[in-house]
């Protein structure tokens, strides 16, 4: 079997080559762990990145597993990672418009969709994150997340229920909060997917797409919609942050809040399309100036449409044309981007 930086490459090249033919385009060192999970890479996607303080072993992604799915994590005993990231909605938390955490209290955003989350370079919609472990330990700190007690955490691990996982783990009992978000971050880094019936037709299966599926994709990746400028590559994202004009005036000001730069206003990160029919409503918040996004035909129609006016807006966005049918084939393709897989994997569900 090829290595994976060669998988990738053939990868980039078969969507190079079906771009050109469809007329368009951590901190650390990353480093492969000489004792894998277990298989966990899709043969034609990019091995994942591995932080080199945290290397992927099967003891440490068994306990961040346990850690994912434990409630008494939070404060109130009521709200785990799992909470907010549903196995059964793609990791995300379907179909809320924002997510809530402990005492019921309300976020600002919804929790988007942990698949192929380790191929990120940041995290959460407006970037702060740098790394999966610091997005975990934002989550289990977090006023409206988990609002987590570190004390009672601490004692916990340091439970007979946790001490021997920990020791598998960590190969010593001496308990942290960095290493039970190492744990955590580890086990997310394991959600790797890349089934769906595009990913067949991308490796050849010229019958795993409908007429319509394709009709679809060529106007996904052409020059006429501009889909592909933004969500390209093998996880269908750039990984930058836009503004597509949702709104005239962004009470949530997105990756402004990060950088304080007057040219991040209303940014926010673009999401991969993986698995997005099962992640409705759509965007950080749900909704626009123009009602709520619960359906990919009324994402296509915002774009169609062109977005709302704003000074931040990206060029790309602008009024497209489409025809009702178009908007339907865009919509048919986009729901083959489904790994249903990811639903039911027991290396994945709650221990």
């Amino acid at each position: 079997m090829p290595n994976g930086r060669t998988i990738a490459g053939r990868f980039s090249l078969l969507g190079a080559v079906a771009l050109c033919v469809l007329a368009v385009g951590c901190r650390q060192d990353p480093v492969v762990p000489s004792e894998p999970a277990f298989p966990i890479i899709p043969a034609h996607l990019a091995t994942v990145p591995v932080p080199s303080d945290n290397a992927l072993t099967p003891a440490k992604v068994e306990l961040g597993r346990r850690l994912f799915y434990e409630k008494r994590l939070s404060s109130e005993g009521t709200v785990s990672c799992a909470s907010c990231h549903r196995q059964d909605k793609a990791f995300s938390d379907a179909p809320n418009q924002v997510s809530r955490g402990v005492n019921n209290a309300l976020g600002q955003r919804n929790a988007p969709s942990l698949i192929n989350v380790a191929y990120r370079p940041h995290f959460f919609w407006d970037g702060r994150a740098a790394t999966l472990e610091d997005q975990a330990m934002a989550a289990f700190l977090s006023s409206v997340e988990m609002d987590a007690d570190t004390l009672a955490v601490a004692a916990l691990l340091r439970s007979e229920q946790y001490r021997g996982a920990w020791q598998a783990a960590f190969a010593d009992t001496t308990v942290t909060m960095r290493r039970a978000m190492m744990a955590i971050a580890s086990f997310e880094r394991t959600l790797v997917s890349a089934d769906s019936r595009y990913d067949r037709y991308v490796l050849g299966d010229r019958t795993a797409l409908s007429e319509q599926e394709r009709r679809g994709m060529n106007l996904f990746f052409s020059a006429r919609s501009m889909c592909g400028a933004c969500h390209g590559g093998q996880d269908l994202t750039n990984d930058q942050f836009q503004n597509i004009g949702l709104f005239n005036h962004y009470f949530d000001r997105g990756r402004f809040n990060v950088t304080r730069n007057p040219r991040d206003e209303g940014l926010f990160k673009t999401p991969s399309l993986r698995n997005i029919a099962l992640t409705s409503p759509y965007m950080a918040t749900g909704d626009s100036d123009k009602g709520l996004l619960t359906t990919l035909e009324q994402v296509v129609q915002h774009y169609n449409e062109g977005g709302t006016p704003f000074a931040n807006k990206d060029k790309r966005v602008r009024k497209l044309g489409l025809s009702d049918a178009e908007v339907a084939d865009l919509v048919a393709f986009m729901k083959a981007l489904t790994d249903s897989s990811t639903l039911t994997r027991a290396e994945w569900s709650a221990p």
